[in-house]
C-alpha cells in the first residue's frame, strides 16, 4: 500500500537533509496519514479510509464525506474514493428523480 492520502492525493515528497557543513543527503517527507472511519450520509454506510490529517480537516470543513467527494476532482482521488463518489452521485440523482415524481 502506497503512502498516499486516498482523498487529497497527498503523497511522499523527496528532499535533502542539509547539515551545518552544507552536506546534502536524500530524505523523504512522509504525509501524516491516519486510518479513519468516515460516514456517508447519502449511502448510510461507514468507510475506512487512509486520509492525511490535512485531508481530514478539509472533509470536516466542506461538511462531510459526501460534500467533499462531490466537490473533489477524480484525478486526485484513489480508486476506492472514485467508486464511492460515483455511488454518491448515482444515489443523489435517484433521490432527485424520486422527489420530482412525488411533487
Amino acid at each position: 500500500m502506497s503512502r498516499m492520502c486516498e482523498l487529497t492525493g497527498k503523497a511522499v515528497l523527496v528532499g535533502n537533509n542539509v547539515s551545518h557543513a552544507n552536506n546534502k543527503t536524500k530524505r523523504r517527507f512522509l504525509p501524516n496519514l491516519c486510518q479513519v472511519t468516515l460516514i456517508s450520509d447519502v449511502l448510510g454506510q461507514r468507510y475506512r479510509l487512509r486520509v492525511s490529517a490535512a485531508g481530514l480537516r478539509s472533509v470536516e470543513h466542506r461538511g462531510g464525506l459526501d460534500a467533499f467527494l462531490l466537490k473533489a476532482s477524480e484525478t486526485e482521488l484513489s480508486q476506492r474514493a472514485r467508486l464511492l463518489r460515483r455511488q454518491i452521485i448515482k444515489k443523489t440523482a435517484e433521490a432527485a428523480v424520486a422527489a420530482a415524481v412525488a411533487a
